[in-house]
């Protein structure tokens, strides 16, 4: 693992260095595989960056959008982290209705919506033995407890090593969810984080030692390159 920390001043630096990876990455996958994959985080702090990738002009049909969690609820429905997504970015540009990989939200269980995307994953990335696929980025959030995507502390949802997606749970209610190994197969992840709310976890998360199924965000330890960008707010008492 590659980590690199960077505490940029505010949320629109953030957004705006977060901008330029994303599109560099994106520029190296084309050019060497053909394509671009990004899995994408919902909440607030994405909004903007989202907003800012529909205004550039991109390969579109070259790029193939997932989503690293989603709520267990209808596509419309105003928690929906898809429905979110296509409000800043997809409903503006030209990407083929094919290289939309929404999370299933509409079967008879959560189980069932998680083995269903798995599945897509896997028939997706053509790779069906136990080798998890490759996305070249992965985006993630982190919640003031730790959690990223829906992988919250003491959770069952920790404990899954052998899947690509599991079942998360906040408050009795169900999420889909990447698990943590597979998160771990991305070329590259970057975590966008903000706000002094976030301090106490980022310590934990950054100490030596530490409980990983209490700041679950520890897990994320990708085979590839681990950015974390933080705004000033989030980041004060990790500057030296």
């Amino acid at each position: 693992m590659n980590k690199t920390v960077e505490i940029l001043p505010d949320q629109p630096a953030l957004v705006a260095r977060a901008l330029e990876l994303i599109l560099s990455k994106l520029e190296t996958a084309i050019e060497q595989r053909g394509q671009f994959t990004i899995a994408l985080s919902g909440g607030s702090t994405p909004k903007p960056l989202y907003e800012a990738i529909a205004n550039q002009k991109l390969p579109w049909d070259k790029i193939h959008v997932f989503w690293g969690d989603e709520r267990y609820v209808p596509s419309d429905h105003p928690d929906s982290n898809e429905l979110m997504t296509r409000r800043a970015w997809l409903n503006h540009v030209d990407i083929p209705a094919a290289n939309i990989h929404p999370v299933p939200t509409l079967e008879a269980n959560p189980e069932l919506a998680a083995a269903k995307y798995e599945q897509h994953l896997k028939e997706f990335f053509n790779s069906p033995g136990v080798e998890f696929p490759v996305l070249d980025v992965i985006l993630l959030g982190m919640g003031d407890d730790a959690h990223t995507a829906s992988l919250f502390p003491h959770t069952e949802a920790l404990k899954v090593r052998d899947r690509l997606i599991t079942v998360g749970n906040k408050d009795g209610n169900p999420r889909i969810s990447f698990t943590y190994p597979f998160i771990n197969s991305a070329r590259s992840v970057i975590f966008l984080v903000a706000g002094a709310n976030k301090r106490p976890a980022l310590a934990q998360v950054f100490a030596p030692i530490a409980d990983d199924f209490a700041y679950p965000s520890r897990l994320i330890q990708p085979q590839g390159k681990l950015w974390w960008l933080l705004d000033a707010a989030a980041g004060l008492e990790l500057q030296t």
